[in-house]
């Protein structure tokens, strides 16, 4: 049955094991490097938002049909509830992303019940300072060129998941008991176990 949110199928296997994957996370730094790419999806331009830490360990990803304020708010929204509240945020020169950090960051300091005083998330606006996560996207981008694109956005979406899990498997950020640094195939065990 197809999901009313994605278009796509609930039970993909890209999905859930993202899912899984994203339970064993480790957790990432208070400096963070926010940006978004291009993906052409049927000869049209979409958006894949990223962020990544200063280790450069992937924070959050999210696929979006516009670049605009509502879907950069989104994807802080979802980035912030997973993990918390960073010190910094480094982007380039987009207003968008500026104002949704502002707006994102009052927000979340206005829901904030602890009565302690939240230091606003300090904005860093520098071309140069966000290299790191341009070449962040690199690794995605490899791999997706030799697939000349996407015919669906639902199936853009299982997919890039995918990618974005198994380049995050490939940068060693997930936490395993047994052993600290095991292969592809042993992540992949461990994760549908």
């Amino acid at each position: 049955m197809p999901d009313q949110v994605t278009g796509g199928f609930a039970t993909e296997p890209a999905p859930l094991l993202l899912e899984q994957f994203n339970q064993r996370k480790r957790p990432v730094t208070g400096s963070w490097h926010v940006d978004e790419t291009y993906i052409k999806v049927r000869g049209e331009w979409k958006y894949l938002y990223r962020a990544i830490d200063s280790n450069g360990g992937t924070i959050e990803f999210w696929f979006s049909d516009r670049r605009n304020l509502t879907a950069a708010k989104r994807f802080l929204n979802k980035a912030l509830k997973r993990h918390g509240r960073p010190e910094r945020i480094v982007i380039d020169g987009s207003q968008t992303n500026r104002e949704a950090i502002l707006s994102c960051d009052t927000a979340d300091r206005l829901r904030d019940r602890s009565r302690r005083h939240l230091k606003p998330i300090r904005i860093r606006q520098s071309a140069y300072l966000n290299n790191r996560i341009e070449q962040d996207h690199r690794a995605i981008k490899r791999r997706i060129k030799p697939m000349l694109g996407f015919q669906v956005v639902a199936s853009a979406r299982a997919i890039l998941g995918g990618i974005e899990m198994i380049h995050m498997m490939r940068k060693g950020q997930a936490k395993y008991a047994c052993n600290p640094q095991p292969s592809l195939a042993k992540q992949f065990d461990l994760l549908t176990a």
